[in-house]
């Protein structure tokens, strides 16, 4: 078998074809056996996360943070470059400690797949060697990037052109996570395949990413509270595109094989 840089390299060369309509519904599929499980688990998570923030902000700035006025004089305060900068840096490291616990959920969908258990232990599954460095480094590269560019771009008043910049740095790192962890590529690698992969499919991969969006944020529409159970939905369509892509490499890597013994 190929390992995954060949594979990309395959890639790179001949580009690859996979089916929009298959592709959903190998991740409706898939999203049906982890939605409620993995709700729980979100609700659970971020009930706990929400307290320690509280309790954290109270400690340091009082009571007073829990006032509409401290809010809002927040929000009008204007940043030193200093304060900006540890601002970007504080985001950046706290969204890379969670890139582990967000690529739990893709192990979450690999046992269901494969209809083996999974349970609240499978989140941390890559918080530990040698995965959490190469998902801590590639998530710290990307939002220190992508936070760099918005502020950048918001500090001359144009907030949707930064927001945009942000989403399509998702979008061209779309599979660097399941590279990392499926593929067990390094934090630069995973990047830059992705960026290759999504390249020589722009179109449908977008199609798959806005699907995956929309199908996470749909929970919204009925009851808020929904969005808990519908957020994973984007991690079954990032898993079932992944190995929808990389399943088909597979099988050409088998015939070729089975083509070389023949003449052989």
């Amino acid at each position: 078998m190929k390992s995954t840089l060949d594979q990309i390299e395959d890639i790179k060369k001949n580009g690859y074809t996979i089916d929009f309509g298959s592709t959903f519904n190998y991740a409706f599929e898939n999203y049906k056996k982890i939605a409620l499980y993995s709700g729980l688990i979100i609700l659970v998570f971020s009930v706990i996360i929400a307290a320690l923030v509280m309790g954290l902000a109270v400690t340091y700035y009082g009571v007073q943070v829990l006032t509409k006025d401290f809010i809002q004089n927040i929000e009008n305060q204007k940043l030193s470059y200093l304060e900006q900068f540890l601002s970007i840096a504080a985001i950046s490291a706290f969204a890379a400690l969670l890139a582990p616990f967000g690529a739990g959920f893709l192990k979450m969908a690999d046992c269901a797949d494969k209809d083996e258990e999974f349970n609240v232990s499978t989140i941390f599954t890559y918080y530990k060697a040698p995965y959490f460095a190469q998902l801590f480094t590639m998530a710290l590269i990307l939002a220190l990037v992508s936070n760099a560019i918005s502020a950048v771009i918001e500090s001359f008043g144009i907030i949707l052109l930064g927001n945009t910049i942000s989403i399509f740095i998702s979008f061209f790192t779309f599979f660097a996570v399941p590279l990392v962890v499926f593929g067990k590529l390094n934090a630069i690698d995973a990047i830059k395949s992705s960026l290759i992969i999504v390249g020589k499919s722009p179109l449908l991969i977008f199609l798959l990413f806005v699907t995956g969006f929309i199908g996470s944020v749909i929970g919204l529409f009925g009851c808020c509270i929904g969005i808990i159970f519908t957020v994973v939905f984007n991690s079954s369509v990032t898993y079932a595109t992944y190995f929808s892509i990389f399943t088909e490499e597979e099988e050409k890597d088998v015939i070729d094989s089975i083509g070389q013994s023949d003449l052989e």
